[in-house]
């Protein structure tokens, strides 16, 4: 693996949506799903009295694409696994517009099993901040090139009971609708391709359990309104199958935070750390 690249700033760029790519977003992480009357805001545009929304983690899905490659190399690409997913928001996404994108690969940490490359994109739109995106991926066998380790998350999970328990089941479609977000990743598509993974077959996006995770969140804390999140970071730790059940427990973390940890049907933990801040 190339370490050079890391401090390599890479754009600016501009990525541009549309109200239709907020909706699509919407759809994959499972808005509707279970009530298609409910949380109209984000999947219509023409509901009497519910102004169309977008869920802020879009804002994730526009930092990902459409800018020129980091230039990793020596990565063996069926060996890599999004680890761990921070998003600050400066102020509310719109529900279409365009915005002005900067990244770099800040680190790469030596974990022994694997290496973690890490990366900042900030957006800005009308030259004002909008957000700021920071994603980690793990590359297994990439580690042990006597590289600094980094630091562990900070947030466990409280010895109390939780104040909120919410239940999401995926489809067994989810993949392959949230894929046409932008991440055509074939680990989450193509059987093959989840086999040389290690896979049985391919997996959720963990974008798309974030995201779930997250718009659940928000309409358990917030009453469904997006403009009140501040940050959201969170770790993925074991892989979600489509079709999987997802269980939330949620901790109030003060007046206006939540730790989180969201587990599968069989109490594997597949996001844990998680934190995320709302304001009044």
């Amino acid at each position: 693996m190339d370490l050079s690249v890391v401090g390599r700033e890479r754009g600016p760029w501009t990525r541009s949506w549309t109200s239709d790519d907020a909706l699509l977003y919407a759809l994959g992480v499972g808005a509707g799903q279970d009530d298609p009357t409910a949380e109209l805001a984000f999947t219509t545009e023409n509901t009497a009295g519910e102004p169309q929304r977008a869920l802020p983690t879009y804002a994730i899905v526009l930092a990902q694409f459409g800018g020129p490659q980091l230039g990793l190399t020596g990565v063996d690409f069926t060996q890599l696994l999004h680890a761990e997913q921070s998003l600050t928001l400066h102020r509310p996404l719109p529900v279409a517009g365009s915005v002005e994108l900067t990244s770099m690969i800040t680190d790469i940490f030596d974990k022994d099993s694997g290496a973690l490359i890490v990366t900042s994109t900030t957006g800005t739109a009308d030259g004002v901040p909008l957000f700021t995106t920071r994603s980690s991926v793990f590359v297994r066998g990439a580690g042990g090139f006597g590289g600094e380790r980094g630091p562990s998350g900070e947030y466990a999970a409280p010895e109390r009971p939780v104040d909120a328990r919410l239940r999401f089941r995926t489809s067994v479609n989810q993949a392959l609708l949230y894929r046409l977000t932008g991440d055509r990743n074939p680990l989450h598509s193509d059987p093959a391709f989840a086999a040389a993974g290690g896979f049985d077959r391919p997996i959720l996006h963990g974008l798309a359990t974030y995201g779930i995770t997250v718009r659940l969140l928000l309409n358990e804390f917030c009453a469904g309104d997006p403009s009140r999140l501040s940050t959201v970071q969170g770790r993925f730790t074991k892989p979600v199958t489509p079709g999987d059940k997802l269980v939330v427990n949620a901790w109030r973390d003060g007046h206006d935070a939540v730790i989180f940890r969201t587990a599968n049907p069989a109490g594997d933990v597949v996001l844990d750390r998680g934190r995320a801040v709302f304001t009044a």
